[in-house]
Order: structure tokens, then sequence, then C-alpha cells
């Protein structure tokens, strides 16, 4: 796979900025951090992209509502406050004039938070203003709206999760063994991870669906794919055989894990222009020290 060219700049007349906030040390083992993406574009136009797999989010939009899909389902309207659970494939979505808040929930703060099994509302997403399960943020969605303050907006959404500890439900030490192993470059197994948890490998099933989505088979694949496409995210002139994780065998392999989790070839994604994503995995590496959510350490 040879080197390629950057895709060309977007226009002038198209603005993009994506700021990401660091939450209180009380929520760095349930949340990744606060962000907000500001789009500005000509009106009746958008811009496209696509997020990674991902751990969970909740989102609060205002102006243009994105059209977006998630695994190659039709693109359709998002709600106003829209709520995903973890990913293991791309999310596709198109953005026009809008403003959005988002929390990066990881696997901890989704058994803290949501009265849910994580496998519930993996690869879906739902509306967070009907959905019961997501009730206590949807007062955020009126606060949030029109703030112009945007560090004290963050502050206030900090605030909020904050107030919540207290009446949440205990932690499972187990879940937090668990993501601070899956975010280790060197484990490769699942008998790796359950050596590591001194859990059987029944036991770590169980749990992975409970608490992060997916199998352990499924997170572990992920996770050697997401190791890879960071190192592009940063540094675009890399070639594809440079960026790959050391536990593929071959670059057929990580052909396909590509194939699986974003829906394109590596050649297909380079390709095509990054306006929202590009740029905000070299802020989100610089804020909070992994360029996607995925590779987010708990307690970071």
């Amino acid at each position: 796979m040879p080197e390629r060219s950057a895709p060309e700049p977007e226009p002038s007349d198209v603005r993009i900025a994506t700021r990401f906030f660091a939450v209180s040390s009380a929520l760095r083992p349930y949340l990744s951090t606060i962000y907000l993406t500001e789009v500005s574009v000509p009106t009746g136009t958008r811009v496209d992209d696509y997020l990674h797999p991902e751990w969970a989010n909740l989102r609060f939009i205002e102006g243009d509502p994105p059209l977006a899909s998630l695994g190659g389902a039709p693109a359709v309207l998002t709600p106003a406050f829209i709520a995903t659970g973890a990913t293991s494939t791309a999310s596709y979505f198109a953005a026009g004039n809008m403003r959005a808040w988002g929390i990066g929930i990881l696997p901890m703060g989704w058994a803290k938070f949501i009265p849910l099994p994580a496998d519930e509302l993996a690869d879906r997403s739902c509306d967070g203003a009907v959905h019961p399960a997501f009730a206590p943020f949807a007062p955020l969605g009126a606060a949030l709206r029109g703030a112009n303050d945007v560090d004290a907006a963050a502050a206030m959404i900090d605030a909020h999760f904050c107030a919540m500890l207290d009446r949440a439900p205990p932690d499972d030490p187990a879940i937090l063994a668990a993501h601070r192993a899956l975010v280790d470059d060197d484990l490769a197994t699942v008998a790796d991870l359950s050596a590591k948890l001194g859990l059987s490998e029944r036991s770590v099933e169980r749990l992975s669906h409970r608490a992060f989505g997916f199998s352990p088979k499924l997170l572990l694949r992920r996770q050697r794919f997401l190791r890879s496409l960071a190192r592009f995210m940063l540094d675009p002139s890399m070639a594809w055989i440079d960026t790959m994780d050391h536990h593929y065998y071959d670059q057929a392999q990580f052909t396909r894990d590509f194939a699986k989790f974003m829906g394109m070839s590596p050649r297909e994604y380079a390709g095509r222009p990054k306006p929202i994503l590009g740029a905000a995995a070299k802020a989100r590496a610089a804020a909070a020290g992994a360029a996607v959510q995925g590779l987010h350490k708990p307690g970071a």
C-alpha cells in the first residue's frame, strides 16, 4: 500500500472547529472528554465524515440536524439529543450549520449512569429525550441551547454528572480492570484477558457484553484496529503498512479489519476528505492523550 497525498482542503467558506474539555478528577473513570463541535457552511450545504468505532456518547445538537447512519444503514435526521451506545462500525454523518456538545461515556460510566446493559444499545442510537434511560441528562439540552460562554457550559455539564455520583450504583472493579487491560497494547487474546482479570473466559464473556457491549474477541480486534487507525489520523502521510499494529499478521488481515470496522478499504478512506475528524483527532490527542475515544485510558 503506497503512501498517498493528503485530500484537498475544505473551501474557505467552510469553518469547522472542535474543542475538548477535560473532566474533573472524580469523573475520569467514567467519562473521556466533554467536547464541542461547531460547523459553519453555506446555507443549504453539508460536510460529511465518518466517526470511528468508539465507546458511548451523548450529543446535544443545536442548529441544522445532521444526517447520520450507522453501519451503512440509510442516513436519517438525528434528534436534538442523540444517545449512541458503543460501536463496532463506522458512523456516517453529514452536518450543516450546527453546534454539537458531546460527552464521551466510558464503560465504567455506562455502568454508573445508564441503567441498561451495554449490549442493549451497542451499534445503535436513540432519541435521548424519549428513552427513559437517558431522562436524567435531558435537561442539559435546554441548558446548553444558546450558551455563549463555552467554558461555563462545559463546567455545567461536568457539575451535572458530578451531582449524579452520590445516587449512582457502586462501581464494579472488574469493569475498570477489564478496560485497563483492553487499552494495553500487549494484550492479544481472550485467554490473556481472562488471565489478567483472574476470571474464567465464560465470566469475561458475560462481563464484556454487559459492560462493553460486545464479545471480548471483537473488542480486542477493535482495539488492534483503532491503534492502527490512530497513527494514520495523527500522520496521514504514513503508509498503511507503517501504521499497522504489531499484532497483525499481514496487510490482508488489516484490510479485512478495515472493511469490517469502517465499511471501506484503507485506500478509499485515505482518499476521502475528513473535514471534522481529521483535525479533531489531533486536538483530541493533545487534550486527552488519545487520537480516538476507543483508546482513551480510564482515569487518564
